[in-house]
């Protein structure tokens, strides 16, 4: 007997003409999202920008004024539906929202709430507290957790679940560096074992470029640009998004010549050439990442660079950036540089010196501009 075969919808999650009115005035205006199985598609944007809101509304937590969401394939409605919909997710939210009880109890509540018991909750409840790292704490008092603690226990809370999408309000934040890191890396192991689909809003870029198979960026409750952690960051579409994302130098010219894909551009009297296709004429934003500007003494015996563009110029000044310095350069405009502290040491920069700033063709990424 012949059989139909078996059709997977396209999309984890789906929204289309979706929109959000709070206090009279329109906070979310998305025309449509669609997300993959098995991706994680990280929302980053400022604060105030809707990714709460947007957040909030594709996980059925809050209704929208207008438009339809889907899990493959299947529109969220009301009533019973909508319960077995939501029993196929779970929510991480900022505050890890711990009971006042034990790490365990805390772990497997959700298990409890959906009628999961015995063996099978043990064993799920003992592997999670495990991979996370807290299957020693699982007696304590969740009020006596410190915050890393907490929010181990609460990702833990969420994966005994077994969600089939994961939802995640800033998950990170109000953590030091050394914890939130460790977190981080952890986490991001468990999301390439589980391959659970996952959507995750945050404004701190890193977490993106470092968890997410595609960014989307929100400013104003609206979608600006999709895309590549390298599109988004690499490649900003104007300059608020650029601004956000922090792509460093932000310049503007106009297109002098074009030839066989190259643009050379006028900076306040300087020539930058970038791989572009506008044509003479072009005002246009520059947009170079600072740590693909490369800064040498002009007459270093190194080997020549490679890179088109080599301006002569003097450092204006120097900023401490973590292990690396962060370098403003006087090329006849701003230039800033991220470069290590032991190329600092060793080329003996300091304040008014001389130097040659280098960077690609290809790392200048060029807009049109009105």
């Amino acid at each position: 007997m012949n059989q139909k075969p078996v059709v997977t919808p396209l999309y984890a999650l789906e929204a289309n003409d979706l929109s959000v009115v709070l206090g009279g005035r329109k906070v979310l205006d998305i025309p449509s999202l669609q997300v993959l199985p098995n991706e994680v598609l990280v929302v980053i944007g400022p604060n105030g920008s809707g990714k709460t809101t947007f957040l909030l509304t594709l996980a059925a937590l809050l209704k929208p004024a207008t438009g339809t969401i889907s899990y493959r394939g299947q529109a969220i409605g009301s009533g019973a539906d909508m319960l077995k919909l939501r029993r196929r997710q779970a929510v991480v939210f900022q505050d890890p929202l711990l009971l006042n009880t034990t790490v365990w109890n805390n772990v497997t509540l959700g298990l409890r709430l959906r009628g999961v018991k015995g063996a099978d909750a043990e064993q799920r409840t003992g592997r999670w507290l495990d991979r996370f790292g807290i299957a020693s704490l699982a007696g304590r008092q969740a009020k006596t957790l410190s915050g890393g603690e907490a929010k181990r226990a609460s990702l833990a809370r969420a994966f005994v679940l077994q969600p089939e999408v994961l939802f995640l309000d800033e998950p990170f934040t109000g953590l030091d560096s050394p914890t939130r890191q460790s977190l981080i890396a952890d986490f991001e192991s468990v999301l390439r074992e589980t391959k659970v689909t996952t959507v995750m809003v945050t404004h701190d870029s890193n977490e993106a470029l470092a968890l997410a198979h595609r960014v989307v960026v929100l400013m104003h409750g609206r979608i600006r640009q999709t895309g590549s952690p390298e599109e988004v960051f690499s490649y900003p579409v104007d300059e608020e998004v650029a601004g956000f994302v922090e792509v460093g130098n932000v310049l503007h010219g106009v297109v002098d010549s074009q030839g066989e894909g190259l643009a050379s551009v006028n900076v306040k009297g300087r020539q930058v050439d970038a791989v572009s296709g506008l044509v003479a004429g072009s005002n246009v934003t520059l947009f170079l990442r600072q740590e693909d500007v490369t800064i040498s003494l002009p007459q270093s015996r190194s080997a020549p660079s490679s890179a088109r563009n080599q301006l002569a110029g003097k450092v204006d000044r120097v900023l401490p950036a973590g292990y690396q310095m962060r370098v403003t350069l006087d090329c006849g405009f701003p230039l800033v540089a991220l470069i290590t502290r032991r190329s600092w040491e060793e080329l003996g920069l300091e304040v008014g010196r001389e130097v040659t700033a280098s960077f690609k063709a290809s790392s200048v990424h060029l807009i049109p501009r009105q």
